[in-house]
């Protein structure tokens, strides 16, 4: 097994290739335009296969060499993109990231795990050679049953972009208002579809609300709207706002369930719930939930 210190520079240069790889992909048909990107997402997915192989880390070399293998049909056919064969691409590289993100954390990333990982995601690694494989051979993608409009995707994932650009600046009611418009646009992407409706109006609320930051906002708001995409497209029709989004947004209700009056739903990012912690609690209060958090972390 490698020594930490070649574990650090392989996760390092693992990671500049996956943010090769995610930026392409989120806009595929852009990419698809220019060859010498899809050479780079090809080789990136190679750099990491090898790199991987050499340091014995067998679940991450499997992964990457699928999404080789799957580049190696782009860069030699001339494919025309949809939103399914995004999303499947998208798919398959959340599976490299998570198992680069396994490796990275504290307990690193067992074998047996990472073998997990990758058998779960193989029935997607399948569905994406075999829609390629359609599409070259001239079989037709098209929208078949799923209802969304032929450039949902695409569309959503630009608006999801833009949202995130104005998360990231300072906050103000001119860029509340702004996301709240994208929202809007964001609706009328699927007017028909109860749960996109849903979702979309609980975050529109929750921008609106001038308690709710930025730092709390974003990571939620922008991983949700995201995932219910990716559902859509994939033919999913069960998904919902999270405990936490539905209490940023004043909403009670979820699959039938609610929240404890005078209760909050904290987000999982460290940051992004130390921040809605500061804003719920006044000081003295926050002196015993530090005391009490404290206690919990020495006790056996």
């Amino acid at each position: 097994m490698a020594d930490d210190k070649i574990i650090y520079f392989f996760i390092e240069e693992a990671k500049e290739h996956l943010e090769t790889l995610e930026k392409g992909l989120l806009d595929l048909q852009s990419t698809m335009a220019d060859q010498e990107m899809v050479n780079e997402l090809f080789r990136a997915a190679h750099s990491v296969k090898g790199g991987a192989a050499m340091l014995g880390f067998v679940s991450i070399q499997k992964a990457a060499h699928r999404l080789e293998d799957s580049f190696k049909i782009l860069k030699e056919n001339p494919i025309e993109v949809d939103q399914k064969l995004e999303s499947l691409f998208l798919k398959g590289y959340d599976t490299l990231q998570a198992l680069v993100q396994r490796l990275q954390s504290p307990g690193g990333l067992v074998p047996e795990e990472g073998e997990k990982i990758v058998k779960q995601a193989e029935p997607v690694f399948e569905e994406l050679q075999d829609y390629l494989n359609r599409l070259v051979s001239g079989e037709s993608g098209g929208d078949d049953s799923s209802g969304l409009p032929r450039d949902f995707a695409n569309n959503a994932i630009d608006l999801l972009r833009q949202m995130l650009q104005l998360f990231k600046q300072k906050e103000d009611p001119k860029g509340r208002a702004a996301m709240q418009a994208l929202c809007d646009r964001l609706l009328e992407l699927v007017p028909n579809n109860e749960n996109w409706q849903q979702l979309v109006t609980t975050v529109r609320a929750s921008i609106g609300n001038p308690k709710n930051s930025y730092l709390v906002l974003a990571p939620l708001a922008i991983k949700e709207l995201k995932q219910a995409v990716d559902f859509l497209v994939a033919g999913g029709a069960d998904f919902a706002a999270s405990p936490a989004l539905l209490s940023l947004s004043g909403g009670a209700a979820t699959k039938g369930k609610s929240l404890p009056a005078g209760t909050i739903a904290l987000p999982t990012e460290p940051k992004a719930a130390a921040k809605l912690l500061l804003e719920s609690f006044d000081k003295k209060d926050l002196t015993v939930l530090v005391k009490l958090l404290a206690k919990a972390i020495k006790s056996p």
